[in-house]
């Protein structure tokens, strides 16, 4: 229904659903789905100190999804305590340039498998806020996005979320 209106779907998974939402997206690719958060990615609870099998399932998780033209990632939540880093902890909050450091092994490999053409940074807040503020946030995406090209960056910071939300500028 939401293909034949023209609309997309937003959707948030917990990364062993992942193969499942690649299912999903080839079996309506005229639908726009935009993935949330990283594709679920969560290192804490069942899945804590299990980095190697947990990051070995999302990566294939992300791949399988990557493989459908229809979906989207937003490369985003990174400050929600679920993913495992400890900056909530801190009794020195994290700095941009920290930040941009912990934060470039997954969002290089999410790019990767769906090129600046189809993720799209984000904010996610105040959810994130308990780990850093906003600003911080901000300039972790430009710090880390500094090595690529003008147009993917244009494409992470803008152009891939006007073209999956249908924004015209006006």
């Amino acid at each position: 229904m939401l293909a034949r209106m023209g609309l997309s779907l937003d959707t948030g998974v917990c990364f062993p659903q992942l193969p499942e939402l690649g299912v999903f997206a080839k079996a309506v690719p005229n639908l726009t789905i935009i993935l949330n958060h990283l594709g679920g990615l969560t290192r804490v609870g069942p899945y804590g100190n299990r980095d190697d099998e947990v990051l070995a399932t999302w990566r294939n998780g992300i791949a399988a999804v990557a493989a459908c033209p229809n979906v989207n990632l937003k490369l985003g939540g990174i400050g929600m305590p679920r993913l495992g880093f400890d900056w909530y902890n801190r009794p020195k909050p994290i700095g941009s340039e920290g930040l941009a450091t912990s934060m470039a092994p997954l969002m290089t490999y999410c790019i990767e498998q769906f090129g600046p053409g189809r993720c799209m940074f984000e904010s996610n807040f105040p959810v994130d806020k308990v780990s850093f503020s906003h600003h911080v946030l901000f300039n972790a995406f430009k710090q880390y996005s500094k090595g690529y090209s003008a147009s993917e960056r244009a494409a992470l910071f803008h152009d891939t979320a006007a073209r999956a939300y249908r924004i015209s500028d006006l």
